[in-house]
């Protein structure tokens, strides 16, 4: 089970080097990245078998700029390294897939960010402080009150990572699913 993560206030600082990176929303032609990120992401979730996701159901679920919202409007920003002169149009190195939220408590929009991934090889640069906090500045765009997320409970580098930029675990919570049979039967009537 999934260990949920909300992060409310302001997000301090951690102590990385600034980055010039390049954060952006992405486009239908980025589809091919946003697949292989959800599969390299589920592969570190030892969930590669569990992937249905193919490029055709990307590009009809996603939501992109260059295209009208899609139902339930699923957004990806995709973060890429500074231009080299060794490496003059780098590739993106990870994403954030998201999607906007109501907390009826606080009358108030938010995020919840239903995955973060930076490829092993990137990762302790800051890319996934900067996808984070591109996010909290888009909440604060629409006013919102709050990004969350989920974590598994047994991958302590991304709890201690999420703890370090000021996020609390909802250890009160219990996160809940329904899928296939018992979504249909259900949806049926029971």
């Amino acid at each position: 089970m999934p260990l949920c993560i909300t992060c409310v206030g302001p997000i301090r600082p951690l102590a990385i080097p600034p980055l010039l990176t390049n954060h952006v929303l992405a486009t239908i032609a980025d589809v091919p990245i946003i697949h292989q990120f959800i599969c390299e992401l589920a592969d570190y979730e030892k969930a590669l078998h569990e992937v249905e996701a193919t490029h055709e159901s990307l590009l009809e679920t996603l939501s992109f700029p260059d295209s009208p919202p899609k139902r339930g409007s699923v957004y990806t920003a995709l973060i890429t390294p500074p231009a080299t002169a060794e490496n003059p149009t780098p590739k993106p190195v990870g994403m954030a897939l998201f999607f906007y939220n109501y907390s009826t408590w606080r009358a108030a929009p938010g995020i919840y960010l239903e995955d973060l991934y930076v490829q092993p090889s990137a990762r302790g640069n800051g890319y996934g402080f900067k996808l984070l906090k591109y996010l909290a500045a888009k909440v604060l765009e629409i006013k919102g009150r709050r990004l969350e997320w989920s974590v598994l409970k047994w991958n302590e580098p991304s709890i201690k990572f999420y703890e370090q930029v000021g996020a609390k675990a909802m250890d009160e919570w219990t996160k809940m699913m329904m899928e296939g049979p018992a979504l249909n039967k259900l949806a049926e009537g029971l």
